[in-house]
């Protein structure tokens, strides 16, 4: 998976804001969404990127694969990801 071509990311204080060029739409990524976008643009599988967040910030694991699969699935349903 990555981002649709058009689509930037810039870091911000509190995380990330993504900006579709196209539309002009954006929308605000916490540090959990964070690391997520960035495992996923690194080519990691999901199993991976959700290791890593229970790493990071010390969740379940359950927890953890319930909000990458619905980040993953917003971000596919903004047309923001494509595999």
């Amino acid at each position: 998976m990555r981002l649709v071509d058009g689509v930037s990311v810039a870091d911000t204080e509190y995380g990330a804001v993504l900006l579709d060029g196209s539309s002009g739409d954006y929308w605000q990524l916490n540090p959990t969404g964070v690391l997520v976008l960035r495992g996923i643009a690194d080519g990691l599988a999901l199993d991976a990127v959700v290791e890593q967040v229970t790493t990071e910030f010390e969740v379940d694991r359950e927890v953890a694969e319930r909000d990458v699969s619905e980040l993953v699935a917003e971000l596919r349903g903004q047309r923001l990801l494509r595999d």
